[in-house]
């Protein structure tokens, strides 16, 4: 099937090109950011060989519903959604952390709780918790922003102030909306019958000095969600949570033998295995959005990105 892993637009006054693990953004003049959700697929901060079917769609779909429904409590870069794999926005300065926010002890956290470490970017994590249990609280544990082909480091909010990656007084604010974010996040979750498990968030500051959601939000690449129904039951019988994320990737993979350590070889993603990811990611979107997926043209992704962009930049 068709998908889009690699884009090579040249827009009109574009100044710029920067490709991350799965977007790609253009910067137009200095004034806006064309960001183009790519179908790249990316684990253990590994990008796999081959793209997945509407996957860009999806989580640009999912993270751009998610900025309309939050852009009351947090400020954010978005403008327009000229594609279904492209949002538009302001151009800003990113800040090199990213802000994750737990409110379980699952994923990362739940395999280094495991590993006999308490203390998790600074923060004390109780006793006697297993793996999927609720925190008394949610716990922020940022990481760094790593650039690619580098793993993103657990940092503390002590080292980040002390660093000077973030000054404390912008930090703040950062805490104060990643909170925010996560409580609203967490509603709108319970809405839908899911846990909002963890998640991360970015932001950057605005050319007018503005701090600013940026990238994606509550997408299944970036959070972890649990099904609500038969959370409690599962957890007192000790059996794994039902949940939606990209989790399921990782266990194939760790399954398989890989962690994206030195040495490991990927596995081999034949065609039913890429198709049954695609259509787990179409179940997390119209589980998390609760709204049926709507599969876009893919006949030529390209040219019809590069048209419905020139279309928005020309008006």
């Amino acid at each position: 099937m068709n998908t889009i892993t690699k884009t090579d637009f040249n827009f009109p006054v574009q100044k710029s090109v920067y490709r991350g693990k799965v977007r790609e953004v253009y910067n137009i003049n200095d004034e806006l950011l064309v960001m183009i959700a790519t179908d790249r697929l990316s684990a253990f901060d590994v990008i796999m060989p081959k793209g997945i079917p509407y996957k860009g769609q999806i989580l640009n779909q999912i993270a751009t519903k998610f900025m309309r429904l939050t852009e009351d409590v947090v400020p954010n870069w978005l403008l327009d959604t000229p594609d279904p794999n492209v949002a538009v926005g302001l151009v800003c300065e990113p800040f090199k952390v990213e802000m994750v926010i737990r409110g379980y002890l699952s994923g990362h956290a739940a395999r280094e709780y495991a590993a006999g470490k308490r203390i998790l970017c600074g923060v004390e994590l109780p006793e006697g918790m297993k793996e999927n249990d609720k925190f008394p609280a949610p716990i922020i544990t940022p990481t760094t922003k790593a650039d690619n082909g580098e793993h993103d480091m657990d940092i503390s909010r002590e080292d980040i102030i002390t660093k000077g990656v973030v000054s404390e007084e912008d930090y703040k604010v950062l805490e104060k909306y990643t909170r925010d974010l996560f409580k609203r996040g967490t509603e709108i979750a319970a809405s839908r019958g899911l846990i909002l498990v963890d998640t991360k968030y970015e932001f950057g500051r605005t050319k007018d000095g503005r701090i600013v959601l940026i990238d994606e939000i509550h997408t299944p690449d970036s959070s972890r969600y649990f099904y609500a129904e038969g959370y409690e039951q599962r957890q007192n019988r000790g059996e794994a949570q039902k949940q939606l994320s990209k989790e399921f990737v990782r266990q194939w993979l760790i399954a398989n033998g890989f962690q994206g350590k030195e040495g490991q070889q990927i596995p081999d993603m034949d065609e039913a295995y890429v198709e049954s990811v695609s259509e787990r990611y179409i179940e997390l979107y119209e589980n998390i959005i609760g709204e049926k997926f709507s599969k876009a043209d893919i006949s030529d992704i390209h040219k019809r990105i590069e048209k419905n962009v020139l279309d928005y930049l020309n008006k």
